[in-house]
Formats: structure tokens, C-alpha cells, sequence
């Protein structure tokens, strides 16, 4: 698999809290950036925070899966297993507070997999995750 390193850009509403979180608390190298956005080496992938402010309504939604309220929308990255282990005990040594503690989905079926969700400083959710074998990425 060839994969090119995606760009993906997300609003924050406090955009001094969100850098300190994806930079020292997540661990990710911080880019370019001005007053209005900054960007990261997500992973190899450039994921660029832009400040907006914060809606007045909010809408929360999420899905149910494995008995568990997935939030909608989210965004990730799919690890290796020994990267999603180690990452994972950043995050807990770092006393995050997750949506979804990290375990395994569909154990024992195709597309097994670990997972985790939390949210970022603005609210935005994100997933990690790593299959038991990557080549099921998108089995059914």
C-alpha cells in the first residue's frame, strides 16, 4: 500500500490550549503557523489547527457500537499495534480523559482491532486504532 500523507484542517476554539495539547500532551512536531492556525506532523500526515469561534448551539451526536457511544464526527489514525500500545500509555501517563477507554473491537473477527477516543481541548473527538491485521482494514 502506497498511502500519501493526507492534509486535514479543524477548528478550535482556543487555539493556545489546542497547540500545548497536540504538541506536549500528544507529542506531535509543531509545523508552520500565525495567529490564526498551526499545523502538525500528524503521524506523517499535516493536521492543521484554525482558530474559529466557538458555535453558539452545538450539536452532539454519536453512534452506537460494541454497546459504546461513538462520537460523530471524528478523525484518526490507523497505527501499528506496538505504536497504538506505546501511544496509549502516553495518553493514560498523561491522565487524558477518554471517550472510549482503549480495548479491542470485533474480537476474534474480521476487522479486529484496538481503538481509542478522546477529545482535544475544542471538542474535537478522535480515534486511534490498529488492526490485528491491516489487510482487513476494510473486510466485512
Amino acid at each position: 500500500m502506497n498511502i500519501r500523507p493526507f492534509h486535514l484542517a479543524i477548528p478550535v476554539d482556543d487555539l493556545d490550549a489546542c497547540r500545548i495539547f497536540y504538541r506536549d500532551v500528544l507529542g506531535f512536531t509543531e509545523g508552520r503557523s500565525s495567529d490564526h492556525w498551526v499545523d502538525f506532523d500528524f503521524f506523517g500526515h499535516q493536521l492543521v489547527l484554525h482558530y474559529k469561534e466557538k458555535p453558539t448551539t452545538e450539536t452532539l451526536t454519536s453512534n452506537p457500537v460494541d454497546g459504546k457511544d461513538v462520537p460523530v464526527p471524528h478523525f484518526g489514525v490507523v497505527l501499528d499495534m506496538e505504536t497504538f500500545t506505546t501511544f496509549s500509555s502516553l495518553l493514560k501517563s498523561k491522565n487524558i480523559t477518554f471517550i472510549i477507554e482503549p480495548y479491542i473491537r470485533f474480537k476474534g473477527k474480521p476487522g479486529e482491532q484496538a481503538t481509542m477516543f478522546f477529545k482535544d481541548p475544542s471538542g474535537n473527538a478522535l480515534e486511534f486504532k490498529a488492526f490485528k491485521n491491516l489487510n482487513q482494514l476494510f473486510a466485512h
